[in-house]
């Protein structure tokens, strides 16, 4: 298993602010304790404004340099910009990865799956899934699907890629749940929305669900957004997933032998790199 990290992923935080770089730090230790899989580390890509562009607006890349908070959740953290543009290389490296037959994890943040194209918000600046996507798109693979089992819709991932027909999106979350979207589906994005306080079962219902659409949707690459929020102590939401459970959702993502990576997007408890490790352990196999 590939992990990609860069120490910019723990460079940066705002006082009280759950997104946090311990969330990092304390996955690194894990890995470099486990026993469970082995791990070659790796670090983030360069990303040029081009590759950025794919996704976002130039004015979006613009107003990230700016000193003026996004909104509450989301503030203007000093050099934001340039973290953000060090976890979309993450994602690139992982991706580079996965099309030469490897897993990989990018190990990064800030997220990613709220930011829209012209809009960073839910703790998100740039979008790692859909900049990804349109890059694979514009080289060699012709289908991309993303498979996002954050507890949280991922608005942003939908609206980037709700227009390109050779991308497939498929969403379950909790749902009523921050962003308020992702209620109902429309055409190549699939929304599997889940009610707080929702058996685990019914949750991974919805993964397979998931996943089986995006079987049969044959894509050439699978890109995995990983958040680890759905967990049944996590602060931000009410779901009750535990450790097995994210390990049966990486089973099943192995299964479909699809090439893929993930990268990581939520996940506010203090057992996150437990998550982390159970998801790897099933897709390692």
């Amino acid at each position: 298993m590939i992990v990609i990290y860069d120490a910019a992923a723990k460079a940066f935080s705002s006082p009280g602010h759950p997104e946090r770089p311990a969330r990092i730090s304390e996955t690194v230790r894990m890995f470099q304790q486990q026993k469970h899989i082995q791990v070659e580390w790796d670090k983030p890509c360069e990303v040029s404004n081009r590759l950025l562009l794919r996704a976002h607006s130039a004015r979006h890349l613009k107003r990230l340099e700016e000193k003026v908070d996004f909104d509450p959740d989301t503030p203007a953290l000093p050099k934001i910009s340039e973290y953000a543009r060090v976890s979309v290389g993450g994602a690139l490296a992982a991706m580079k990865a996965a099309l030469g037959g490897k897993k990989a994890f990018s190990l990064m943040r800030p997220p990613g799956h709220h930011a829209e194209r012209e809009r960073a918000m839910g703790f998100c600046y740039l979008n790692q899934a859909a900049v990804c996507a349109e890059e694979a798109l514009a080289s060699a693979v012709m289908r991309v699907a993303v498979f996002d089992f954050d507890v949280h819709h991922g608005n942003g991932t939908e609206n980037i890629l709700a227009e390109n027909r050779d991308a497939l999106y498929c969403s379950v979350h909790q749902f009523p749940c921050y962003p308020g979207t992702g209620r109902e589906s429309r055409e190549r994005c699939f929304n599997f929305p889940v009610p707080p306080e929702s058996p685990a079962k019914d949750y991974l219902d919805a993964c397979e669900a998931a996943l089986h659409r995006i079987h049969a949707w044959q894509p050439q690459l699978l890109i995995v957004s990983a958040g680890f929020d759905a967990y049944h102590h996590d602060p931000l939401a009410q779901q009750k997933l535990d450790f097995g459970d994210f390990e049966k959702i990486g089973r099943w993502v192995r299964e479909i032998s699809i090439p893929a990576f993930s990268l990581l997007e939520g996940g506010y408890s203090g057992n996150l790199p437990d998550c982390i490790l159970a998801y790897l352990k099933g897709w390692e196999g």
